[in-house]
């Protein structure tokens, strides 16, 4: 695809518009995949400390993840890093060339504009065909696409002051995304020393007593849970996932039976045992704040479960 140093695939092979110089394709795939280990980083520190829902990868499972990270990750970038030049950057890169020489104006200008309206349009198709935000997916197309836009800018004015295009074929590929790799590995690792010797203060979840966590509590779907203060529960399509429970109640229950305030090992904190005829017990554990309280469970597999989430009306 253009990685190496080797002779120019012919040009019968694709169009001209497709002929992106290796060097500017090397960069461009370069720096976008040098960005993800930071960004993988910097959003996991963003999240160290508030962990609501008891949910985090800790201790031998935290040092598992960050090997297999290790080992995994530099290739996975490399190939995400290629899909993104290949769709986003690179044609920006021609549309650019393009519309500078017929609009006039900064070809750089004209390459970041270019990087907007691909991200836009990508964000628009994976926002469709993954039901995420459109928002978030254009933004993430576009924020990692300017760096790599201003490397093949780079590129470009090295050619023209040396002559010659940056020699290096796949270590500019390689180098730069083990670097960044070795920068997150040390990032998290000490991220995760941090949390366990105390430095960074973890979650605590609200202490609520039993007249605290009695009333009306929703949650998506029309989920409504009602604690009265007897002792008595009512339910209307909560999530459960009471052992030995087989079709539509597996998912969620409805009727009335009683709850208490308990002590949930799984969860390590306070919750409420609901415990209902027709769907067994199942517990919640407490999350929020002394001001927005939540009870939530997790619905699943322990490592990739559904968080399912009620609040206090």
């Amino acid at each position: 695809m253009g990685w190496g140093e080797g002779a120019r695939e012919p040009a019968s092979i694709r169009p001209a518009w497709l002929n992106w110089p290796k060097a500017e394709l090397n960069t461009a795939v370069a720096v976008c995949a040098a960005q993800l280990p930071a960004a993988v980083a910097l959003w996991w520190l963003t999240t160290l400390g508030d962990d609501d829902y008891a949910v985090g990868a800790t201790g031998a499972l935290a040092a598992a993840g960050l090997l297999c990270t290790l080992v995994l990750g530099p290739p996975v970038a490399a190939v995400l890093g290629l899909v993104h030049a290949v769709v986003c950057t690179m044609p920006a890169t021609t549309l650019a060339g393009l519309a500078a020489r017929r609009l006039r104006g900064p070809e750089w200008l004209w390459q970041l504009a270019g990087v907007g309206v691909l991200g836009a349009v990508w964000g628009a198709i994976t926002a469709v065909l993954g039901g995420w935000s459109f928002p978030v997916t254009a933004g993430l197309f576009v924020a990692f696409g300017v760096l790599p836009a201003l490397g093949v800018r780079h590129v470009r004015r090295w050619q023209r002051t040396m002559g010659r295009a940056p020699r290096g074929g796949w270590a500019w590929l390689l180098w730069p995304v083990l670097a960044s790799f070795a920068l997150a590995m040390l990032v998290l690792g000490g991220g995760l020393v941090a949390t366990v010797s105390g430095l960074i203060v973890e979650y605590e979840p609200p202490k609520l007593s039993a007249a605290q966590l009695s009333g009306v509590w929703r949650g998506e779907d029309g989920a409504v849970l009602h604690l009265h203060r007897d002792g008595r529960a009512d339910l209307t399509g909560v999530p459960y996932t009471a052992s030995g429970e087989d079709g539509p109640d597996a998912r969620s229950c409805g009727g009335s039976g009683s709850w208490t305030r308990d002590h949930d090992e799984f969860y390590g904190r306070a919750g409420v045992l609901l415990s209902v005829d027709r769907c067994g017990d199942e517990a919640w554990a407490i999350g929020g704040t002394e001001n927005d309280p939540e009870l939530f469970v997790l619905i699943g597999d322990p490592d990739s479960g559904d968080v399912r989430i009620l609040k206090r009306d």
